[in-house]
């Protein structure tokens, strides 16, 4: 070979400023994207091992690594190329498709019907000091394990090893990123990711120090990446969205969620102080109303009382003079005054007609609470926008969606979700993806979310496995198809780690 940079490893973590604090989950399945490329004499029936290094995925059968790795196999026609997966029980040949010594990158086209999950690349700006994870298959640790020449073709997890940015070093020939995250001879082509599992970088090189091992590694940017695939005609998969931790996101929405709660609560207890200042209020003028119309009342029960014993003493003296007509006109006045005053008497409003006439004054004036219905709850079209600051987004670009809602859970008028505690959701296990997607919608709350589990084969194998026992239902109101969809997501939820990779939430309006 003509050029080779040196590659080399620090194996004591002691040189670290301290571990980087990146997410298991993420690291795991941003390792599923990573290869060992192998490279192999031939020599008729012989196969000679030449050396290897790493790459990774960035689209099912495309594979980017060092240029410097697989150069003797564009000089040497006897030599192929061999990609190694991180899982599984298969590897595959390769070809190289694109060649870059200038900035040391190779693109790998992946043969023999290969497919691996691709990686997400980080477009935007690498802190000085932001928490790196090398990944990839150091030939030290290899050797330490006595591993042999079946073993560096049998699919095996990688190395990964953390390290931080110690700053942006442009050599004389391409862009790179130094760091501490340690590396040896090997690690070429693997990827330098950030906490999220994007791609910061592929690691190249390492310094030397007193001809031992490296004390800082030297990754190729993704500045570099990028403009590399892009001319080799590649539509890859970038973001610049910085990574945010899922604790981090998940200690804000509960925060969120008490401060929504308390305003509520604020807006509840204004509501019922005001209502019971007004209660209060109708109570004391009712109250004053009723004690004057009993006085009133009483009053004329009296005055008729008087009357009606007028009127009887009348109809007694009329008697007496033997004037027998007038005196029985006066005796039925009196007898009707009298049954005046005692139903005068009887009909007074009593004190137990406050709480009545309150509460039928107080429906009168509107101040009776009448629950409200969210708009969002019916039929009809959504249109949607993502929230970033409650999102975590490690993989995705799609920023806004729509999509037509009807009662009962169907979506765009072909995919039924079902029941999920509060919200209506369908999981998504594809055959040729290595991602469970759960999506979910909640009407109550216009809240549209996506949910992406990265997981690795035996994780999707199961997945795959119950969704078969349940099929794939489109829209229906029959319940015992409801009930299995409902099943289904319960089901492979269990399967699926506590915290997704990926998540997604679209606050959406319903278009009118």
């Amino acid at each position: 070979m003509k050029r080779f940079f040196a590659i080399f490893i620090l194996l004591c973590s002691s040189l670290l400023t301290g571990p980087a604090q990146a997410d298991p989950a993420d690291i795991s399945a941003a390792s599923r994207s990573v290869v060992r490329v192998v490279l192999a004499a031939k020599d008729g029936n012989k196969v000679a091992f030449v050396g290897h290094g790493s790459g990774f995925a960035v689209a099912p059968d495309k594979i980017v690594t060092n240029a410097h790795v697989v150069e003797i196999a564009r000089q040497e026609p006897s030599v192929v190329i061999g990609i190694i997966p991180s899982q599984g029980g298969t590897s595959y040949g390769g070809r190289i498709i694109a060649y870059s010594p200038g900035n040391d990158l190779a693109l790998i086209q992946v043969q023999d019907g290969g497919r691996l999950p691709p990686m997400t690349i980080f477009g935007g700006p690498v802190g000085d000091g932001a928490d790196v994870v090398a990944v990839g298959y150091p030939g030290s640790v290899d050797r330490a394990q006595g591993l042999d020449l079946d073993d560096l073709i049998t699919p095996m997890s990688p190395v990964k090893t953390t390290g931080t940015v110690s700053g942006g070093r442009t050599t004389k020939q391409f862009d790179t990123i130094l760091h501490t995250a340690p590396i040896a001879s090997g690690n070429s082509g693997g990827p330098l990711i950030d906490n999220c599992g994007r791609v910061l970088g592929a690691n190249s090189f390492g310094s030397i120090s007193d001809g031992n091992d490296a004390e800082f590694g030297f990754a190729v940017s993704a500045r570099e990446i990028l403009t590399f695939l892009r001319k080799a005609g590649m539509k890859v998969g970038a973001t610049a969205t910085p990574c945010r931790s899922a604790a981090e996101i998940s200690l804000e929405e509960q925060q969120r969620e008490a401060a929504a709660r308390a305003q509520v609560e604020a807006a509840q207890k204004a509501e019922t102080e005001k209502r019971e200042r007004a209660e209060t209020k109708l109570r004391t003028s009712i109250s004053q109303d009723i004690i004057a119309e009993r006085e009133n009342r009483i009053a004329m029960a009296a005055l008729m009382l008087v009357l009606s014993l007028l009127a009887a003493g009348g109809a007694g003296a009329l008697m007496l003079k033997d004037r027998r007509n007038p005196a029985i006109a006066a005796a039925g006045g009196a007898a009707f005054l009298l049954l005046g005053a005692i139903f005068t008497f009887l009909s007074r409003p009593d004190f137990s007609e406050i709480d009545d006439r309150v509460a039928i004054a107080m429906k009168e004036n509107g101040d009776t609470p009448v629950p409200k219905q969210s708009s969002a709850t019916g039929s009809g079209k959504y249109q949607c926008m993502i929230n970033p600051q409650r999102s975590r987004i490690t993989v995705s670009q799609q920023n806004e969606l729509s999509f037509d809602w009807a009662e009962g859970g169907c979506v765009n008028g072909r995919t039924q979700y079902g029941r999920d505690g509060a919200k209506w959701s369908r999981i998504f296990v594809p055959n040729a993806e290595q991602t469970v997607t759960i999506s979910s919608f909640q009407p109550d709350r216009s809240e549209f979310t996506t949910e992406r589990f990265l997981l690795g084969l035996d994780a999707m194998t199961r997945a795959r496995t119950i969704r078969a026992k349940y099929g794939n239902k489109a829209c229906t109101n029959d319940l015992k198809a409801l009930a299995d969809i409902e099943d289904m997501v319960k089901a492979i939820r269990a399967e699926l780690p506590s915290q997704a990779n990926e998540r997604l939430v679209y606050e959406c309006q319903k278009m009118k």
